[in-house]
């Protein structure tokens, strides 16, 4: 079984589930998956990934892992009471084979209270089915040398002494042994400079700190439960505010791209929340733009927090860091380049929120390659009202 705990996951996903409990139960969600990959078979690990998921759908939490989540600062005890009673429900999830050649559909309809909780272990079973029949000698020791020269990069610099990173490879890991591998690595030989995971399984087991906040899915949603299209970005961060009064105050701020963005993030947003998470675009542009509108809106940038997490390898975040050293506070969340670097391929999949409340939602990000939407008529609808360049 490759997944054995529901909280081997992303602790976003426990933070948004918390806030749909509260203030959205009844909305009914589609979430769909997409192999970004060119020329992936997986049609023929079709049966095992079905088997995979069956077992999932079949968890419980632990009054342990219930236990843990209760002593988490932000977790309201109405809602860890839920997750007592919580399984994966496996009528929501459909696997089937595409009308593509050797690629498959996974769609996930249903309550989103119910099928928040799907995306991360799901994408990681797709992941460890492909490697662990495609890559029978996995090249573990070429893993290990690429870890330590990664860490070294951080740990030998002494301009670095403020350097943070966070582990957050849960659904693109190549396995789950060596995910672990990776955080426990990490915790040994790099300090201070380890900030945590996101993997709230990994976080509990070796006593580090989980972190994650809100997720694009988020404010997707929105779209389809706030008052007005236009008002969306700012309808979620409120609500968000609202169920966290001023904790867990990182906003992302992609899904409309960065110039919606900005426009929504006003004074109030500036001074109310800690700070705000890069994932598509240029980082360095990014930056620089949101130091600029912290003065501009009389927040002091040194007391905020960007935390970048795009695609970032050890070099990258090394420029950033040193790019914004003593202008603000910068973290950084390292995925890919952490759980699955072991001289193969890694697979570009993803599982999108696509629908919500039977509406289109669709995130337009500063990279166009990212955005994921069924219906080109809304897309386009919504490039006009958050005036986004037609695609």
């Amino acid at each position: 079984m490759i997944i054995t705990s529901l909280l081997d996951t992303d602790l976003y996903k426990f933070t948004m589930m918390q806030v749909v409990l509260h203030h959205f139960p009844a909305a009914q969600v589609e979430y769909r998956y997409k192999c970004r990959t060119p020329n992936i078979n997986l049609a023929r690990f079709l049966d095992e990934i079905r088997a995979e998921i069956h077992e999932l759908c079949q968890l419980r939490f632990s009054e342990s892992e219930l236990q843990y989540l209760r002593g988490l600062r932000f977790m309201k005890s109405d809602f860890v009471d839920f997750l007592g009673l919580f399984h994966m429900p496996e009528k929501c999830i459909k696997v089937t084979e595409s009308a593509v050649p050797g690629e498959i559909d996974i769609t996930v309809r249903g309550p989103w209270l119910h099928t928040i909780l799907f995306e991360i272990p799901v994408l990681a079973i797709v992941n460890e089915v492909y490697f662990r029949n495609v890559c029978t000698e996995p090249g573990w020791e070429e893993g290990r040398k690429r870890l330590q020269k990664k860490m070294r990069l951080v740990v030998d610099d002494p301009a670095l002494a403020d350097f943070r990173v966070a582990e957050y490879g849960t659904r693109r890991r190549f396995s789950k042994i060596w995910h672990e591998e990776v955080v426990v690595t990490m915790k040994a030989q790099m300090g201070a400079h380890f900030a945590g995971t996101s993997n709230v399984k990994l976080a509990m087991k070796h006593n580090v700190t989980p972190l994650g906040t809100m997720g694009h899915e988020y404010l997707q949603a929105c779209q389809a439960l706030g008052p007005r299209l236009r008002d969306s970005q700012v309808y979620a961060l409120e609500v968000w505010a609202k169920e966290y009064r001023g904790d867990l105050g990182i906003a992302l701020s992609d899904v409309y791209g960065m110039d919606a963005f900005l426009r929504d993030f006003d004074m109030y947003f500036c001074k109310l929340f800690d700070g705000a998470r890069h994932d598509s675009g240029d980082p360095f542009v990014w930056g620089e733009r949101l130091l600029a509108h912290y003065a501009a809106n009389r927040a002091d940038p040194r007391t905020k927090t960007l935390v970048f997490s795009d695609a970032l390898t050890f070099p990258r975040a090394i420029e950033l860091a040193k790019r914004f050293a003593g202008r603000c506070k910068v973290s950084f969340g390292i995925g890919t380049n952490l759980t699955n670097d072991l001289g193969h391929e890694p697979l570009q999949i993803v599982m999108k929120m696509v629908r919500c409340n039977g509406q289109p939602v669709a995130k337009v990000s500063d990279a166009p390659e990212k955005t994921m939407c069924d219906d080109p008529a809304y897309l386009a609808y919504l490039r006009q009202v958050f005036e986004l360049p037609p695609a």
